[in-house]
């Protein structure tokens, strides 16, 4: 479920405006009033509990409305308090107008239940509860030659690759999905002065003003904004950097 930073801002996730294809504002549009965000190449959102049996409840409901089309294109985190829900086209990593349309008929169902999706962006009221936003997340790795390390990390994460994208330069991702995705950024000469593994953490578009203002006010510093939307790139103090990511900026 990659969209790195530094992908071809015409799509590397498969939306890139051609007939038949949404793009991400289309696509971003579409959901937000379900209270649904894109985020990196994936529809998300998340419904408040105030059980693991309500939220088992939500999961059966979610299931139900999606029907045949759940095994492809929806996955689920059932917890105690909260039940996370994300809308992918398995086959293809990328979303698609069935995912569009089961984000709605999922939201009708989980409101039948008296409960409500939301992204819990920053302002949300999470009711006496820790809460973030939505948000995934990416560890990208710099490399002199990608396909000479992409191996090893495959091998020791037990990662496998994308759907759609199996060259050996391509991204990895967790086949049961609980781990972050990994991204191979390409160096054009050593750098043993800097750090090389950062981490992308993708967020909806209106939550990341909030998050950037709040790294930098624990005392980060903006590196860069020269891609923004599309990223940021923080530091901390001693320099190590992650980079804030949208879907905004790509088509």
């Amino acid at each position: 479920m990659t969209e790195n930073p530094l992908s071809d801002p015409s799509g590397a996730d498969g939306l890139s405006g051609r007939p038949g294809k949404p793009t991400r504002r289309e696509i971003s549009d579409s959901v937000g009033d379900a209270g649904w965000r894109y985020v990196l190449g994936a529809l998300r959102t998340s419904v408040p509990v105030p059980s693991l049996a309500r939220g088992t409840d939500v999961a059966a409901r979610a299931a139900a409305a999606a029907g045949d089309r759940a095994d492809g294109s929806l996955w689920m985190d059932v917890r105690g308090d909260r039940v996370v829900l994300t809308l992918q086209s398995l086959a293809t990593a990328t979303v698609t107008q069935r995912e569009i349309e089961l984000a709605h008929r999922i939201s009708a169902a989980v409101g039948e239940l008296g409960l409500r999706t939301g992204p819990e962006t920053t302002g949300q009221e999470a009711a006496g509860r820790e809460t973030r936003s939505d948000q995934i997340l990416e560890i990208a790795i710099d490399a002199l030659d990608i396909a000479a390390v992409r191996p090893f990390w495959k091998a020791v994460m037990g990662y496998t690759d994308e759907a759609s994208a199996t060259g050996p330069e391509d991204p990895l991702v967790d086949p049961v999905g609980q781990g972050p995705a990994i991204w191979f950024q390409q160096m054009d000469a050593p750098r043993p002065q800097r750090n090389r593994i950062h981490f992308d953490v993708s967020v909806p578009h209106d939550e990341a003003p909030h998050r950037i203002r709040a790294a930098l006010a624990a005392g980060g510093v903006l590196v860069s904004d020269s891609r923004a939307p599309a990223f940021w790139v923080l530091a901390d103090v001693e320099g190590n950097e992650a980079c804030v990511t949208t879907w905004q900026g790509r088509d």
